[in-house]
């Protein structure tokens, strides 16, 4: 592995236990920043795998456009877009003012970002 591309999986990986540790999280909860911390993800994970394929990442929160992208060498990922259209919106969407996430919101973010974790990681020779 591309020593570029393991820096994106530590990143990615990062964010994810991040959301883990809020998951948990009973007394005080956060789940607009755990929703964020799912796509952040997401996003690194595709953006490691882009790199150790040699296309190199856009600057972007688009998780729909990073994974087209990835289909050329991943073309079974297209059954992933509704997974990553979900992500895409917690870039931005509960950052601000006039939106918060629910623990249903956060729950379905933690299990899309799973999804990803797992194809991503395995696709990179990673143990799961």
């Amino acid at each position: 592995m591309k020593p570029s591309t393991r820096e994106w999986v530590k990143k990615a990986e990062t964010d994810y236990q991040l959301a883990v540790v809020l998951s948990r999280r009973r007394k005080v909860t956060f789940h607009d920043h755990g929703c964020f911390a799912c796509q952040q993800s997401a996003e690194k994970y595709l953006k490691a795998k882009l790199e150790e394929v040699g296309i190199l990442p856009p600057k972007t929160h688009d998780l729909a456009k990073l994974l087209k992208l990835l289909l050329p060498v991943e073309p079974l990922w297209t059954a992933m877009l509704p997974t990553v259209t979900l992500l895409s919106d917690h870039a931005v969407e509960f950052r601000y003012p006039g939106h918060e996430a629910t623990a249903h919101d956060f729950k379905k973010a933690l299990k899309a970002a799973q999804m990803v974790r797992k194809e991503a990681r395995a696709s990179l020779g990673l143990r799961v």
